[in-house]
C-alpha cells in the first residue's frame, strides 16, 4: 500500500475526495485503471483564513509489485507492506484437542488460528450465538428483564460486538495486519484496510463474527454456546482438565479468553491457584454531546462539510496524580445498557457503521489501581460491583440509569435540566448527583478533568451535555501473570489471554493476543490425533 500525504484541497472544491485521489495518482504517474484509492486520513487546516481539506490518500496498485519502486518517489509518498506471518507447529501430538474459553476477539482469533492448523479447537462460550444474543439485548432494552448469560458482555463476539467496532490500537504488532485481513475476508467494509482510524460498526461486525465462526467450524473446530467454564482440574501445577456447565472435559491446554466481566470465573481461578493480581482500571460515566457541536469544536468553519468524517476526539489530563481521560468515543452513537449482573447498572457506548446518530458519546473516567484496594483483586472487583449497585439504586430500579446535565455535575446539584441533548440510554434516566455515587476523591478528579476538557474542546463547555452513569467496565480489574511460553505462571497448560486476563484493551489488541497465545500453544504441540 502506498500513502500519499499532504494533499491540500480547497473547501469549495465540488468533489474534494475525487480531486485528492486524482492528485495522488498523478503524483505517482498512474491512472485510475491502475489503482484503487481511498482516504486514509482527512483533517482541516484553518490556520490561514480559508480552511483547506488535508488528505492522506491510500493507493493500492493493481500490479502490487510496482508499489515498492514508487516508495520515496516524492517526500510525501511512503510504502507499507505487511509481511504475512508464519506460524510453527510442534511435533509432539496433544492427547486431547485444545479448549478455548470465551468467544470474544481473543478467543475467536485463537480458535481461528488453531483450526487453520488442524488443532480442531473446542470453544466454550457461556453466552448464546449471535442471533439469540441480539434478541436478548433488545429484549432487555425493551423490558428491563436481564439475562445474566446473554447481554452486552456475554455471548458470541464478546463485549466488542456491542461497541463502535473500532480497530484502532496503540500496539505496533505485525499481527494487526493479519487481523485486519481476516476481517476483510469475512465481510468487513474495504476501507478498514487503509483508514487511520478504522471502524466496522456494531451492525456490520455481527455478520463478520458469524462468518469467522463458520470457518472455524468448517475446519473442524466446535463452538459450544451456553457453556460456562466452572472449574479447573490442576494436578501438580499442570492442567489436566476443565469443568463446565455441561460436564467435565479432559484437556491439557486451555486458552482462557473470558473477557473483563467474568467475575465468577475470576473467583474460580483465584481458588484454583491461578495467582490473580490487581491491575489498573478506570471508572466514571458516559458524556453525551450533540455530534454537530463536537464537529464545530474540531472543524470550526468547515463543520458540516459533506467530505469530512464524523468528528472524534480523545482527551486526557492528570488531576492529583490520577489520570482522567475520555475512552471509547462513539461518534453518532448511543449509550448502551451493559449490565451483566442483576441489580447493577453499567453504561457503555456503541455506534452503527454509518455513525449517523444525533449524539456523540464517550466515557469520561478516572484511573484507580491496586493501591486503592490493598492489592486485593477481590476488593477491586467488589468496588466495581458496589458502584454498579449504587447506580442501580439511584436509577430507581428497572435498570434506569442515574444522570445529570454537565452544569449540574460541575456544581454538584444532581439535576437533569434537559436541553438540546436528549439522553440515548435505552432504559431511561433518573436525575441524580453522580458525584455522590463515587468516592469523593474520584468525583473531585472527574469534575476537575471535565473542566479541563472544556478548555480543549468547546463541546465540553455545553451546560446541557448529558452525563449518564456509571461506567465501570473500561478494562479488567485483574491480571493473571504469564510466564514461559505465555502460560500461566502458576498453572502449566493454561494460557491467560485477552482483556479478561489483563493483556489487551480493545478489539484489535485482544485479537492479536489471541493469536499470540494460540501460536505459543502450537509451537510446543502438534494436533491431537483425529480420534482424541
Amino acid at each position: 500500500m502506498l500513502y500519499v500525504r499532504d494533499i491540500r484541497v480547497p473547501l469549495s472544491c465540488p468533489q474534494p475526495q475525487a480531486e485528492a485521489c486524482g492528485r495522488a495518482l498523478r503524483l505517482l504517474g498512474k491512472q485510475e485503471r491502475d489503482a484503487v484509492c481511498g482516504v486514509a486520513k482527512l483533517s482541516v487546516d484553518a490556520r490561514h483564513g480559508t480552511p483547506l481539506l488535508v488528505y492522506t490518500v491510500a493507493v493500492r496498485l493493481v500490479q502490487e509489485g510496482e508499489e515498492s519502486a514508487l516508495a520515496g518517489s516524492s517526500p510525501c509518498v511512503s510504502y507499507v507492506r505487511a509481511e504475512p506471518p508464519s506460524f510453527a507447529c510442534g511435533t509432539a501430538p496433544l492427547t486431547a484437542r485444545p479448549v478455548v474459553a470465551g468467544f470474544g476477539p481473543a478467543g475467536l482469533f485463537a480458535a481461528l488460528l488453531l483450526a487453520r492448523h488442524g488443532y480442531r479447537p473446542l470453544v466454550l462460550e457461556r453466552g448464546p450465538a449471535m442471533a439469540r444474543r441480539v434478541e436478548a439485548v433488545r429484549a432487555f432494552e425493551r423490558t428491563g428483564v436481564l439475562d445474566p448469560e446473554a447481554n452486552v458482555q456475554f455471548g458470541e463476539g464478546g463485549a466488542g460486538t456491542f461497541s463502535d467496532g473500532k480497530l484502532t490500537t496503540r500496539i505496533r504488532d505485525p499481527l494487526c495486519a493479519f487481523v485486519t485481513q481476516e476481517f476483510l475476508r469475512h465481510g468487513a467494509p474495504p476501507e478498514i484496510a487503509w483508514q487511520q482510524k478504522p471502524h466496522i460498526g456494531t451492525d456490520l461486525l455481527r455478520g463478520v463474527i458469524a462468518a469467522l465462526r463458520a470457518e472455524i467450524e468448517r475446519l473442524g473446530g466446535e463452538v459450544c454456546f451456553d457453556t460456562r467454564l466452572t472449574g479447573l482440574d490442576v494436578r501438580g501445577g499442570v492442567l489436566r482438565g476443565v469443568q463446565t456447565t455441561r460436564g467435565a472435559i479432559g484437556c491439557e491446554n486451555l486458552i482462557l479468553a473470558v473477557g473483563h466481566s467474568a467475575r465468577d470465573t475470576f473467583a474460580m481461578l483465584a481458588q484454583a491457584g491461578a495467582g490473580l493480581v490487581c491491575k489498573p482500571f478506570s471508572v466514571g460515566f458516559r458524556a453525551e454531546h450533540l455530534q454537530a457541536e463536537v464537529e464545530k469544536s474540531l472543524y470550526h468553519a468547515a463543520a458540516g462539510h459533506p467530505a469530512l468524517p464524523r468528528g472524534e476526539y480523545q482527551l486526557s489530563t492528570h488531576i492529583g496524580g490520577r489520570g482522567v481521560y475520555t475512552f471509547c468515543m462513539c461518534p453518532g452513537g448511543q449509550v448502551s445498557a451493559a449490565a451483566s449482573e442483576e441489580g447493577g447498572v453499567v453504561t457503555n457506548g456503541m455506534s452503527l457503521h454509518a455513525r449517523a446518530g444525533k449524539n456523540a458519546n464517550a466515557a469520561v473516567v478516572v484511573g484507580v489501581d491496586g493501591a486503592d484496594f490493598g492489592d486485593d483483586p477481590a476488593a477491586a472487583i467488589a468496588f466495581q460491583r458496589g458502584l454498579e449497585r449504587a447506580a442501580f439504586a439511584a436509577g430507581g430500579g428497572g435498570y434506569a440509569a442515574p444522570a445529570e446535565t454537565a452544569a449540574s455535575f460541575l456544581a454538584g446539584r444532581g439535576r437533569l435540566a434537559l436541553g438540546a441533548v436528549q439522553p440515548s440510554y435505552p432504559r431511561g434516566v433518573t436525575p441524580c448527583d453522580l458525584g455522590s455515587l463515587l468516592p469523593p476523591e474520584l468525583a473531585a478528579a472527574l469534575r476537575a478533568g471535565y473542566r479541563a476538557f472544556g478548555a480543549k474542546l468547546a463541546a465540553y463547555r455545553a451546560p446541557d451535555a448529558v452525563l449518564t452513569g456509571l461506567e465501570t467496565r473500561t478494562s479488567s480489574p485483574v491480571r493473571i501473570p504469564r510466564g514461559e511460553g505465555l502460560q500461566c505462571a502458576a498453572v502449566m497448560g493454561l494460557y491467560p489471554c485477552g482483556e479478561g486476563a489483563g493483556y489487551a484493551g480493545g478489539i484489535m489488541s485482544a485479537a492479536v493476543d489471541g493469536l499470540r497465545c494460540a501460536a505459543a500453544l502450537m509451537r510446543g504441540n502438534a494436533p491431537a490425533k483425529a480420534d482424541a
